[in-house]
């Protein structure tokens, strides 16, 4: 059993989607090699919350280079994915190898965490047809229209899946995809 995770982003991904499981994971043990479109120094941004705003506020964020281009990812090397949202999920749910990926770990019912725009990228793979999942709230009428059944939760498990809403749900939702993790994909 291998002991690495794929975390899948690219420019735009939200700060802290992309870092708490990066750290959180690394913390337990996992290798975690972070893919985007190509292998570059990535342009993350922070979304907040400011009253009297109707939705969420965009800055800019952190930087950190990808450790693999997408087109060179072996996904059967990993024993899960991660999916942070952000805007990034916007443009590479459209990316044939981020399709290629997505669908390889849910053929093989390995380990999926996915939070906020992060399932619009397996929506978009055609793998959330009859699940439950969580996503940011403003895309509850994407998660229904993919088939699924949109769940306003902080940690939604379906299987091996696990989804959540925002970076405010990192407690529950990290608690609950490493249960999936430590039975799944135990570390050796």
């Amino acid at each position: 059993m291998t002991s690495k995770i794929l975390l899948v982003t690219g420019d735009a991904a939200e700060s802290l989607e992309v870092f708490y499981p990066y750290q959180r994971l690394r913390e337990e043990g996992y290798q975690v090699d972070i893919a985007a479109p190509t292998k570059k120094r990535l342009q993350f941004v922070v979304h907040d919350f400011v009253e009297g705003f109707d939705t969420y506020t965009e800055k800019p964020g952190y930087t950190w280079p990808a450790d693999v281009a997408l087109a060179d990812v072996d996904p059967a090397d990993y024993a899960a994915l991660v999916i942070p949202g952000g805007r990034a999920p916007e443009y590479l749910r459209n990316d044939p190898d981020v399709q290629r990926i997505a669908r390889h770990f849910f053929a093989e019912d390995k380990p999926v965490a996915q939070i906020c725009h992060g399932p619009l990228i397996t929506a978009a793979a055609g793998l959330l047809d009859g699940r439950r999942s969580s996503a940011y709230p403003a895309l509850a009428p994407d998660i229904k229209a993919a088939g699924a059944e949109f769940v306003d939760g902080e940690a939604v498990v379906d299987g091996v899946v696990v989804s959540a809403r925002a970076w405010p749900d990192h407690p529950a939702w990290l608690r609950a995809f490493i249960e999936v993790l430590r039975t799944k994909a135990p570390l050796a």
